[in-house]
């Protein structure tokens, strides 16, 4: 009856710990956010209102080039790990975690909403689907792409004798065109100067304000649905 019980118990904290990690993940907070909030046209969008937008993500000066695919984005995350240790004792130690993002715009049927994201202090709060994976082990050889990737972070990708060592490599981005979905309070500004292509002279901005950061993801989960379009 113990022994049930024991095992009881550590059954609900396995679950416990799981519901936690799962509801406090970046992509179930972001989901959870935007759920509240309704859908908005760029053009009616009202100052000091905290609103959704879905739109395509466009450049507003020369993009970012991902490490690994070389595609054009103005936003990347990338994660390079090691296998450290052995057997039971192995785990996972991070190498490289890199961030970058710049200004863009979301187009929405000719109309664009601009974004000015920070990272220090960070004034937005993002979640990027991971699209790109690499990896190399003892015998698996990293491709030349991953190869020079890795020479580029000064990584060395064989260890003793000359073997492969365990590395893996995830890659989340945003690309130039692709549909995504934003959140933050509204500021219309007048421009300075005029923007290629964009034929206004007031652009709609998204900000952060308080503890109200702005909200990023590429996840299709928080897009229109397909009837709704």
């Amino acid at each position: 009856m113990e022994k049930i019980t024991v095992i009881s118990i550590i059954i609900v904290v396995i679950a416990l710990i799981a519901f936690l990690v799962y509801f406090f993940s970046a992509k179930t907070i972001i989901l959870r956010r935007l759920k509240k909030l309704r859908f908005s046209k760029i053009g009616s969008l009202q100052n000091h209102h905290y609103s959704k937008v879905e739109g395509n993500a466009l450049n507003v000066n020369q993009p970012l080039i991902a490490p690994l695919s070389k595609r054009e984005c103005v936003f990347y995350q990338i994660l390079i790990e090691k296998k450290v240790g052995s057997g039971k004792n192995s785990r996972w130690k991070t190498v490289v975690d890199e961030e970058k993002i710049q200004d863009f715009f979301v187009e929405q049927t000719g109309e664009r909403l601009l974004i000015f994201p920070k990272q220090n202090p960070e004034n937005y709060y993002a979640y990027l689907v991971s699209d790109k994976k690499a990896n190399s082990g003892t015998f698996n050889d990293p491709t030349p792409e991953f190869k020079s990737l890795l020479d580029n972070y000064g990584i060395e990708s064989t260890g003793l004798f000359g073997f492969n060592k365990q590395l893996r490599y995830r890659e989340s981005i945003i690309e130039v065109g692709e549909r995504i979905t934003v959140a933050g309070y509204v500021k219309w500004v007048e421009l300075e100067q005029p923007v290629s292509d964009y034929n206004y002279s007031r652009v709609a901005t998204l900000v952060a304000k308080d503890k109200n950061k702005i909200l990023i993801t590429d996840t299709t989960e928080a897009l229109k649905p397909k009837h709704g379009r």
